[in-house]
């Protein structure tokens, strides 16, 4: 039996409501458009760079700094909109991919899974999770 997928939004809710709080004491002290906090994680440092600042929401780029061998598909990044008002955090693009769709027929063209933004959604909750338990900030923290 071939159900179809069904979007879990109380669920998915919860998912941008812990992330806006995972988010927020890594991102730098001030929102202004090019602030940046650089986290060490294992040996490898993640940027985080304000790119767009407005009195409700913040976009936020987070990306690995790679060895410049790695070709640009095999570097993690994604983009992230914080809505303050309502204290959500939801990914906006990942990797090459923009716009995320909620649901996706399977099979389709990009092969993207049935439920590819919760996934993505979930990835960036497990990597602050683990970014706050094991992270080393390089800027003071004063």
């Amino acid at each position: 039996m071939n159900r179809r997928y069904t979007v879990d939004f109380a669920g998915i809710m919860r998912l941008y409501e812990t992330n806006y709080a995972k988010l927020l004491p890594l991102l730098p002290k001030s929102d202004q458009v090019g602030d940046q906090c650089i986290y060490c994680v294992s040996e490898q440092e993640y940027h985080l760079t304000i790119t767009e600042s407005t009195r409700y929401t913040t976009v936020v780029e987070i990306h690995l700094q790679a060895e410049e061998s790695l070709p640009d598909y095999l570097i993690p990044k994604m983009t992230i909109r914080l809505y303050h008002d309502a204290r959500v955090a939801e990914v906006c693009s990942a990797q090459q991919t923009s716009r995320l769709k909620p649901r996706y027929d399977y099979p389709n063209m990009r092969m993207h899974q049935k439920d590819e933004k919760h996934q993505v959604n979930r990835f960036l909750g497990d990597w602050l999770a683990y970014c706050l338990k094991n992270g080393i900030s390089r800027q003071s923290v004063c």
